[in-house]
């Protein structure tokens, strides 16, 4: 043990504070979490989002550095005046801003989101982060015509001084039946497309920045025999899908964008006493 000791002690000493430094995680400058699926099961009408989910407010409310949420859509069962209502009473008692990614069960009555919530694609920049939410329900999973020019608009204006971008939809749009997603179970195909442009208009648009991009999809987890989160990076994107529902490895997740501009992930269980009983998101890359 002495040895050990003189050992590790001789080490640090030949540490300059850079190489200390380096052994260190850089404190978390401001947090915001995502939540897919958040009616819950289907078939299932809660009353507001789904029961498990709740039952983890007071876990966001005790972590100061979260500072917002995402849900990336199928908010609510069927786009009524009665669900919202209830929905707005469960964010309203989270108390913190929640930003919406609307999903296909939300547009069942469009007219209805967009009078109570407004437009279902927009940008905000958050602590020099750019936060883009997408809306592909309006073209059958395309982001085409006054969206896609709003895409590149954004994109060419708003990217100089930004350290990351984060993008939320709620359709896995990286999906194809033969590519590397392949075996990543959906919640559902609805309104999709024979062939969409994520890969051949879309993805190339974020590819090749000089930023780390996000992004975030949550039409999973609504079957307890699918795939209730997925995590692959490659180049300068990641892709992360999570959701809820199947009542088994229901999830949502925290991200931490830290004071040196990286960002780790929180996956955190809900159906479980142990927050972290699903792991580490990491643990899970796509091959």
């Amino acid at each position: 043990m002495k040895y050990f000791v003189l050992f590790l002690v001789l080490i640090l000493a030949s540490c300059g504070k850079d190489d200390l430094e380096t052994l260190e995680v850089s404190p978390i400058s401001h947090s915001f979490f995502i939540a897919g699926h958040t009616y819950g099961s289907p078939g299932v009408d809660n009353e507001g989002l789904h029961p498990a989910f709740k039952n983890k407010f007071n876990l966001i409310q005790n972590d100061e550095s979260v500072d917002f949420g995402i849900l990336t859509g199928d908010i609510v069962i069927t786009g009524t005046e009665q669900n919202w209502n209830e929905v707005d009473v469960d964010l309203n008692e989270l108390g913190l801003p929640v930003y919406f990614a609307a999903g296909n069960h939300d547009m069942t009555d469009r007219a209805l989101f967009e009078s109570r919530y407004g437009q279902t694609y927009y940008s905000f920049v958050h602590q020099s982060d750019l936060f883009i939410i997408l809306d592909p329900n309006i073209d059958e999973w395309n982001i085409s015509g006054d969206q896609l020019q709003f895409l590149q608009g954004v994109l060419n204006d708003e990217v100089q001084n930004i350290n990351n971008i984060f993008v939320f939809f709620h359709q896995l749009l990286w999906w194809e039946p033969n590519n590397i997603y392949q075996n990543v179970s959906l919640n559902s195909l609805a309104g999709r497309a024979d062939t969409i442009n994520f890969w051949n208009e879309i993805e190339p648009l974020f590819n090749g920045l000089s930023k780390p991009v996000h992004m975030f999809a949550g039409d999973v987890g609504a079957f307890n025999t699918g795939s209730e989160f997925m995590y692959h990076k490659y180049d300068n994107i990641t892709l992360i899908a999570s959701g809820m529902g199947g009542n088994v490895r229901d999830n949502f997740i925290i991200i931490d964008v830290h004071e040196d501009a990286s960002v780790s992930y929180r996956l955190i269980a809900l159906n479980a006493s142990n927050d972290f009983a699903l792991g580490d998101l990491l643990d899970y890359e796509l091959p």
